[in-house]
């Protein structure tokens, strides 16, 4: 059994892979619904989790994290899917490697019952403040996703990121037009804008409490090691996302003794290092289910 954590840049309930599996609207297609099928066909069952949560918390990686494992132990229960001895991996890119990612991580203390055969992540944000820090106050064509994360952690830490308080009437503004919106309505809005054009005060930036929720949804910054075999993927020349973090939480799986199999893929771009990766990927997972030695290039 495959938990197969999708890739949603969205905020609201339309956005979820619960509601766009079966649609027709190619805005909202799942792309990789071809690959799911023949795994399916294969033998494999697949769990498709809404890991963003009820609330639609973009951004709260750790959240998404503990949503996958509740998924995982919630198929094994229903005995009409036949999966409570089926062996188990986990896998997603971007957004959903950030929660796959988080899942390896909380597994041991969150769900130790778990037997896990291993995880392959990419293309993962391992450090939301690194990828603030990165857009800075400049515009960026993808500011619309920064956008969206902050309003989606203001969802899970309504008290400590209370985003809204400081936007200004463009940002109110911005924050309506996308507070329902999925990925293209979330890119078109926050096109080639910025912190200040939104902001009607920078002081949050200083604000501890705020920082701090960031950097709890970071896995850079957080101290759990997976017990389970890595592999890892992501194009060395991403613009979007800070690459020397995956790097170091590489380093410090390894040095901890967890095999760990990365893989680069040389790809101009973020999303195209999904594609390359997935034959890599589903031969590193095939192996898992069949229980041999899980490699390390550690």
């Amino acid at each position: 059994m495959l938990s197969y954590q999708h890739i949603i840049n969205g905020l609201g309930a339309k956005c979820a892979i619960s509601r766009v599996l079966y649609t027709s609207d190619p805005n909202l297609q799942v792309r990789e619904a071809i690959l799911l099928n023949s795994l399916l066909l294969s033998g494999w069952s697949v769990a498709l989790p809404d890991h963003l949560g009820p609330t639609f918390a973009y951004g709260a990686a750790r959240l998404g994290g503990q949503i996958t494992l509740d998924g995982i132990r919630a198929v094994r229960r229903v005995p009409e899917l036949a999966a409570a001895h089926s062996r188990i991996a986990m896998a997603g890119y971007s957004g959903g490697g950030m929660a796959t990612a988080f899942a390896a991580a909380l597994a041991p203390s969150y769900a130790p019952e778990l037997e896990i055969a291993g995880a392959a992540t990419g293309g993962v944000p391992m450090n939301m403040v690194k990828m603030l820090e990165r857009v800075d106050f400049s515009p960026h064509p993808a500011f619309g996703l920064v956008m969206a994360a902050a309003l989606g952690l203001e969802r899970k830490y309504p008290d400590r990121f209370p985003i809204s308080d400081y936007l200004n009437a463009h940002g109110v503004a911005a924050r309506k037009a996308i507070a329902n919106g999925c990925t293209n309505e979330i890119l078109t809005t926050g096109a080639g804008h910025s912190v200040r054009d939104y902001a009607s005060s920078l002081t949050m930036i200083g604000n501890r409490s705020a920082r701090a929720v960031v950097e709890e949804n970071s896995l850079e910054l957080f101290d759990g090691i997976p017990n389970i075999p890595i592999f890892e993927w992501h194009s060395p020349s991403d613009s979007l996302i800070p690459t020397e973090s995956i790097l170091n939480v590489n380093s410090r799986y390894c040095a901890a003794g967890v095999p760990l199999q990365a893989e680069l893929i040389y790809s101009p771009e973020h999303l195209s290092a999904a594609i390359l990766g997935i034959p890599s990927v589903l031969s590193w997972l095939a192996a898992r289910f069949r229980g041999d030695p899980a490699p390390s290039n550690c």
